[in-house]
């Protein structure tokens, strides 16, 4: 995992924040909360595919394959 996606990942997850501050200012909770979710949801896709990577790399280092 790169340190650019790292960075990305936070600055999406500080531009949610702002979002749902002003959202919630403005009387708006459920657009903050979608807004949450969906920021969630696609953090939840980017750990999945770390996660099968570094197993798929595991499974190929105990075999003793080269990736």
């Amino acid at each position: 995992m790169s340190v650019d996606l790292i960075f990305k990942i936070a600055a999406v997850g500080i531009l949610v924040s702002v979002l749902s501050q002003v959202l919630k200012h403005s009387g708006r909770e459920e657009q903050a909360l979608q807004g949450f979710s969906l920021f969630c949801s696609g953090l939840c896709r980017i750990y999945t595919i770390c996660l099968s990577r570094s197993r798929a790399c595991l499974h190929c280092r105990l075999r003793g394959e080269r990736t």
